[in-house]
């Protein structure tokens, strides 16, 4: 869901002022990464398949949903006509990501 909404083109997003989409686009990046990471731990931490994986579930987590949104901007900056990555993005990317990291760990610890 994530990659297919991050991968539309812009002409089917809104048209919004610029103050509006800065506001609107940096906190759904990170509501969706916080999501995605929120719940990559808890799977990670549950299943008993890969011991590692599951102790250093928080770690792999950060891991792969940072790198994953990096993937993404890097992928609407080369290869996605109408887009262009942006570094605000992958900023709003790992500070959801790490907003999930904090929402696990005030769920499921504390």
């Amino acid at each position: 869901m994530i990659l297919l909404t991050t991968l539309l083109p812009s002409t089917s997003l809104p048209a919004v002022s610029v103050w509006e989409l800065f506001s609107f686009d940096s906190f759904a990046h990170a509501f969706m990464f916080c999501v995605l990471s929120f719940l990559m731990i808890v799977g990670m931490s549950k299943q008993f398949t890969f011991p590692r994986l599951r102790h250093y579930a928080v770690r792999g987590s950060l891991l792969a949903s940072t790198m994953f949104g990096i993937a993404i901007e890097l992928l609407q900056h080369f290869f996605i006509y109408g887009r262009q990555g942006d570094i605000i993005d992958v900023l709003a990317n790992t500070i959801g990501c790490l907003f999930g990291i904090v929402l696990f760990k005030w769920i499921y610890i504390w």
